[in-house]
C-alpha cells in the first residue's frame, strides 16, 4: 500500500490504539482525514496522499468487518 509498509501491521496497530478501543475504527479514519488536510494546508501532498489511501484502507477493513466501525456505548 502506497504510504505503509505492511498495511496488516499498521491495522494491528490500530486496534491496538486508544481512539480505537473508545470509538472505533470511523474514528480514527475521521482522524487520517484531518491529518491529510493539515498535510495539503502545508503544501505535502505526496504525504497526504498517503494519509488518504491509509484512510481508505482502513475504511476497507471495517466493511470487510476486520474493525468495528463505531464502538456501542452502554
Amino acid at each position: 500500500m502506497y504510504g505503509v509498509a505492511d498495511i496488516k501491521e499498521y491495522i494491528q496497530q490500530v486496534k491496538q490504539s486508544i481512539t480505537y478501543k473508545f470509538s472505533g475504527g470511523n474514528m480514527v479514519v475521521a482522524g487520517l482525514l484531518s491529518d491529510a488536510q493539515e498535510l495539503r494546508l502545508y503544501n505535502d501532498p505526496k504525504r497526504a496522499r498517503q494519509t488518504l489511501n491509509i484512510a481508505k484502507a482502513i475504511l476497507f477493513a471495517i466493511m470487510d468487518g476486520e474493525l468495528v466501525g463505531t464502538v456501542e456505548r452502554k
